[in-house]
């Protein structure tokens, strides 16, 4: 057994016992260069456990060992990425989610998919989950049974590496799951657990009776209250482990430093197949503290620089990106170089449906006033919807400015999304309600959200509208593939016992042939939806205003309208973004734009615009104008 000393000390104990870090020089520059902060890290998680420096020592073993495996076109990404560090912040960066079953079957499908893919200007893919999980409801996927093994009716996972080499090769990122605050209760560490097998006994929190799980749920919250209540289920000899999602996903107990090292290879092996994101899952979660939520506690952002530091030993092209759906506050702390590079942006998504709801822009031009900015050598992900729910992640203190009572609203949001208000144009789904609380959140595609699915006559507009400002705000902007052909809900699952009690499954479809096929033909709402957003992607991609995070808030004056400038590197002007989230054509008056020249260029109709008299904004209509200073 060995303590921890100071830093620089114990990496000379380190690189004894590691001889790979003596043999390569580049290694061994890694290493000293990550080594401070892993330490450091390390000391602040693990420096009261008697074996705190045998666990540090054998997470760089495993590092090394990781580097010596690493495939030399991996190698090639490393030296290309560090000398581009911001790579993410690309204005030609477009991102895309999918289910690879619901998509193209298998992953042999999907690599016959890539070339549509880089047709649409993909850089980014995300797979959703596709490891090995219990059959039937697996909470789609992120219920792990193995992080090495891909779920057999999708492929293999040297099919998974072949498929990331080929999408490498079309510039295309590979992004999956790294979900590890829990596993499913069949993977082999869950068993072994249960079973009481040394080494393992406390890789999860179990307890033998209602003692210290009452203790816990005092200050935690219910996630799934259709699944169960707590945070705790019954095994079958009668004692309670954590599981804060879906009965079958038991949480990890990262205050084991077993834990950490098991998860860390894990997370390395898959960095050695080609991954090059690894979006980390229910970051809040991690760890647990008496007393507390159990959310978002500082240990967690430890865990994620001492991950972060392994990966820039090991495999330093790859970075990580932030699910953090908490109070706004709560999700800027986890986005820095050294924690989670990119993250989704559940603020500026929820907010730009709820302008669309209440035709009031004023929400959500206060959060790109106040809450877009990031870290240098970051970015955000933004994104219209995603495979999950939407929740009302806005604070209430925020929408208490404009007089909005934040519990009453989110009901309103709600009923509106369901279709439930009178005059909805939506038609979305109801989540996990709890008739208790009055919690829910609301399931549903971007076009059967937006109108298209009941024939709204705005519907289209919406859809083009809510990803115009995706993919003019800055970072990676994200596409729910089949959205750019206005898929509608998939109310099929009601049908399979699996999956019938989950009504995400409604913003999970298959794979709309029938919309791709008419996509080229404007007499179709897949056809004009298709047409209006690739133009938009091919603009942004020609617009070096759009590249990075940085946005300078323009005010329109005008409830109903949304306005933010994007800035041109060397100053000489910026690509001003006007969106009228409203049912009505709005005038902008010419005073508005004074600070402006009065001769703009409309980047999306490639015409120009006069500034003189003011302009006329139509109902959802979103102009992109590069402007310059009067």
């Amino acid at each position: 057994m060995s303590s921890l000393g100071d830093a620089a000390s114990d990496l000379e104990r380190v690189a004894d016992r590691v001889p790979a870090i003596a043999r390569d020089d580049l290694l061994r520059a890694r290493v000293r260069a990550a080594f401070p902060t892993l330490h450091a890290r390390f000391a602040r998680l693990y420096g009261d456990h008697p074996d705190a420096f045998e666990h540090l020592t054998a997470v760089v073993e495993l590092a090394a060992t990781s580097w010596g495996e690493r495939p030399q076109p991996l190698r090639d990404l490393d030296a290309r990425r560090e000398a581009d560090p911001d790579w993410y912040a690309s204005e030609r960066m477009l991102g895309g989610v999918c289910y690879v079953d619901r998509y193209a079957g298998t992953l042999t499908g999907l690599r016959e998919r890539i070339p549509y893919l880089s047709e649409l200007g993909l850089t980014y893919l995300h797979l959703m989950p596709l490891f090995e999980c219990p059959e039937g409801n697996s909470d789609g996927g992120y219920a792990v049974s193995s992080y090495r093994r891909v779920d057999p009716t999708l492929g293999t996972m040297a099919e998974l590496a072949d498929l990331a080499a080929e999408l490498r090769g079309a510039g295309i990122s590979l992004v999956v799951d790294f979900i590890f605050n829990h596993t499913s209760n069949e993977h082999e560490w869950a068993r072994k657990a249960v079973a009481g097998e040394p080494g393992y006994e406390d890789f999860y929190l179990i307890f033998p009776d209602r003692t210290m799980p009452d203790a816990y749920e005092r200050t935690t919250r219910e996630i799934f209250p259709d699944d169960h209540a707590g945070s705790f289920v019954q095994l079958p000899d009668g004692r309670w482990i954590w599981a804060t999602f879906h009965h079958f996903q038991w949480d990890l107990n990262y205050a084991n430093p077993a834990v950490f090292a098991a998860m860390a290879g894990e997370m390395l092996f898959l960095a050695n197949q080609g991954v090059e994101v690894l979006r980390m899952d229910a970051v809040a979660f991690i760890w647990k503290r008496l007393g507390t939520a159990c959310e978002s506690l500082p240990e967690a952002h430890l865990l994620l620089q001492a991950f972060n530091a392994l990966l820039r030993i090991a495999a330093p092209s790859v970075i990580f990106k932030s699910e953090a759906i908490v109070h706004p506050d709560e999700v800027i702390e986890y986005i820095s170089p050294g924690e989670c590079q990119i993250s989704y942006n559940p603020l500026q998504m929820a907010l730009t449906w709820e302008a669309l709801a209440t035709r009031d822009g004023r929400m959500l031009q206060q959060a790109l006033d106040r809450r877009h900015a990031l870290p240098d050598g970051t970015a955000w992900v933004n994104y219209v919807r995603s495979h999950d729910d939407i929740g009302w992640t806005f604070a209430d203190e925020d929408a208490a400015e404009f007089g909005i009572d934040g519990y009453a609203h989110r009901r309103f949001l709600n009923d509106f999304y369901v279709g439930r208000f009178p005059g909805s144009f939506a038609r979305g789904a109801a989540f996990q309600e709890n008739p208790r609380t009055g919690d829910a959140r609301v399931a549903g595609t971007t076009a059967s959200l937006a109108g298209i699915e009941l024939g709204d006559d705005g519907g289209e507009d919406r859809v083009v509208l809510a990803h115009a400002i995706a993919l003019s705000t800055g970072g990676i902007p994200l596409l729910y593939l089949g959205d750019e052909v206005a898929q509608l809900n998939d109310y099929s699952y009601r049908d399979d016992p699996a999956l019938s009690g989950d009504s995400r499954w409604a913003n999970r479809p298959w794979y709309p042939a029938d919309a791709y096929a008419s996509r080229f033909d404007e007499a179709t709402p897949a056809g004009r939806v298709f047409a209006r957003l690739s133009r938009l992607i091919d603009v942004r991609r020609r617009t070096p205003e759009f590249a990075g995070n940085e946005l300078v808030p323009f005010h329109a004056h005008r409830d109903e309208v949304v306005g933010f400038q994007r800035p041109a590197i060397d100053g000489s002007g910026a690509v001003l973004v006007l969106a009228n989230v409203g049912d009505h054509p709005v005038g902008i008056d010419a005073v508005t734009f004074s600070g402006l020249d009065p001769a703009a260029h409309d980047l999306v109709a490639d015409r120009e615009v006069g500034l003189a008299t003011g302009l006329e904004l139509s109902a959802h209509g979103v102009l992109w104008l590069r402007v310059r200073p009067a």
